[in-house]
Parts: structure tokens; C-alpha cells; sequence
């Protein structure tokens, strides 16, 4: 659901945190948003069942359907009532029990985000998520008010708070997908083998 020129938009590349011996990047230079909520379960059961993103709409006031397009991108439904806007979402970056950015696709105005997930002395999580818009067109003018603005962080909290409640009430995660993604691809412990040129042929 991508357009070419969004998959050749690079993400920039700040120097961030580094997780398991590998530097991150880190996507947001500034911010429009940055909401944060502790929540009392360990840091591997909120990863867990916040990546997956299918079980959004049974605590979300506004996500109402997310389609899993390919390992890196989702399509997401949100909206009020009969109301909706659909969008796909890309992850660019993800470190488990850690770190997830990701930036919208075909969205006006598009935007993109991150989320931090970090231990708290109590065993549970600080969970941080830090959203950028970038409006196009007359959305700019809306973008710019701080009522926007405000809006959009206490939309953010309280998802965030939803969350809580959810994955308090459950105890622990309903699944779970440990991968890491780099700059928008998977990565393999284990490169793939060579293959032939020719189609089906084995090497060797």
C-alpha cells in the first residue's frame, strides 16, 4: 500500500541508544507529542502484547481494525461511529522489550512515531510514545494551533491509559513477536543460503 516514493524516503539517522551492541536509529528529531504512562507488568509482557497490533480495537477508543499487510506493514482503520479513515502504518525500526518507530503511509496529514519501553524499579514499565506530525496542505493551518496539539496528546494518554487497563486486567500477553526490524526490513539471524539463478534448481 505503499507509494514508491515513501519507501525511498530514508528515515534520518541519529545517533541513539545502543541495544544489544547495535546503535538504533532514532526517527524523531523533534516532537509534537510525547505522552508517557507506567503500567504494573513486566517490560516482555507489554512488548508482547503491544506488537500485536490486531488486538488494538478490543481496548482502543478509536482503532476499529488492523490488517497485517506484510511482516512491516498494517493497514489500520480508526474513527467515531460511522466515521473512519483508513491508513497503512510501516515499522522502520524495532528492538524487542525496547523500542518501535514507525511512520504513516498514505495518511493526510501523514505522521510518524515512536515508542520506548522501559523498566521501572517497581518491575513494571514506563511505557513512552512520542508522535510527529507532518501535515500536507491546508492541514498544516490545524497542525500549527496548540489546541491541535492538545488534542492529539490527550488522545495519545489516553490510549495509552486503555492499554494499561487492558494488559493489567489480562496479566499477561495474548502473543507475541519477537523479531527486530532495521530500517524497515526484517532481520535474520541466520542470512539464507545462496540460490541458483536458475528457478527451483538446489545449490550444490
Amino acid at each position: 500500500m505503499a507509494h514508491a516514493d515513501d519507501a525511498q524516503q530514508a528515515v534520518p539517522d541519529t545517533p541513539g541508544p545502543r541495544t544489544d551492541g547495535v546503535r538504533r536509529r532514532r526517527p524523531l528529531r523533534e516532537r509534537h507529542v510525547e505522552e508517557t504512562v507506567e503500567i504494573a507488568v513486566p517490560v516482555r509482557t507489554v512488548y508482547n502484547q503491544w506488537t500485536q497490533f490486531k488486538t488494538f480495537p478490543r481496548f482502543s477508543a478509536v482503532v476499529r481494525d488492523v490488517e497485517q499487510i506484510k511482516p512491516t506493514v498494517t493497514a489500520w482503520s480508526i474513527g467515531y461511529g460511522p466515521l473512519r479513515h483508513r491508513f497503512a502504518v510501516e515499522i522502520v525500526e524495532q528492538d524487542p522489550d525496547a523500542y518501535l518507530a514507525w511512520r504513516g503511509l498514505e495518511q493526510h496529514p501523514a505522521h510518524q512515531g515512536e515508542v520506548e519501553f522501559r523498566p521501572t524499579g517497581s518491575g513494571g514499565t514506563a511505557i513512552t510514545v512520542r508522535m510527529l506530525l507532518e501535515p500536507r496542505g491546508a492541514a498544516k493551518v490545524l497542525t500549527r494551533s496548540s489546541r491541535a496539539t492538545r488534542l492529539t496528546a490527550r488522545l495519545v494518554r489516553g490510549e495509552l491509559l486503555n492499554f494499561k487497563h487492558f494488559i493489567e486486567g489480562l496479566g499477561q500477553e495474548g502473543g507475541a513477536w519477537r523479531g527486530t526490524i532495521r530500517n524497515g526490513r526484517v532481520q535474520h539471524d541466520h542470512p539464507e543460503p545462496p540460490r541458483s539463478r536458475v528457478a527451483q534448481w538446489p545449490v550444490g
